[in-house]
């Protein structure tokens, strides 16, 4: 008796788990590509126009983007690890949630730039112009931190925050 109520008990479980996976494969959708990501790794993008573009979710590990205007792009959610960006016209640009480990950003002008909750460590910001950028709670180098909040000034007319607020500098 007890033997026949662990089989009935038993087979149940077993029809419970088949109709769970027949439910799961019925209802499964294959992967897509997200149509809208770009991907320039190792691309040479030199003074290339990408101005007031949606470059949300793009890849631009080890892009040489020299002289490239991206101002006013939605850069948010990209990944752009190695990147050379010197003398790039960054105004008004989104990088918020981008990471950006070792990025060069040399004589760039981030003027209103937005990199609220980005990771920009090892990058280079030297001589960049980062009148009314917004860092708000950005994973940002010490050394260029103090070296940015040297001439930090302005307020992001987007957020509304300072940037020697949002780079936590002392007076």
């Amino acid at each position: 008796m007890i033997l026949s109520q662990l089989k009935q008990h038993l087979l149940n479980i077993l029809v419970i788990i088949a109709i769970a996976i027949i439910w799961v494969l019925l209802n499964a959708t294959p992967a897509m590509a997200q149509d809208s990501a770009v991907n320039y790794t190792y691309s040479e993008i030199r003074r290339q126009d990408f101005s007031h573009k949606d470059l949300v979710g793009a890849v631009f590990a080890a892009a040489d983007a020299r002289g490239s205007n991206f101002e006013g792009s939605d850069v948010s959610n990209s990944i752009l690890t190695k990147g050379i960006f010197i003398n790039t016209n960054l105004k008004d640009s989104n990088f918020t949630s981008s990471l950006m480990d070792r990025v060069s950003f040399e004589n760039s002008d981030l003027t209103n730039a937005i990199f609220k909750d980005a990771v920009a460590t090892s990058t280079n910001f030297e001589g960049a112009n980062i009148t009314g950028a917004d860092f708000t709670d950005a994973i940002l180098d010490r050394y260029q931190i103090s070296q940015m909040c040297k001439r930090a000034e302005g307020v992001n007319p987007t957020t509304g925050v300072e940037t020697r607020y949002s780079l936590g500098c002392r007076d």
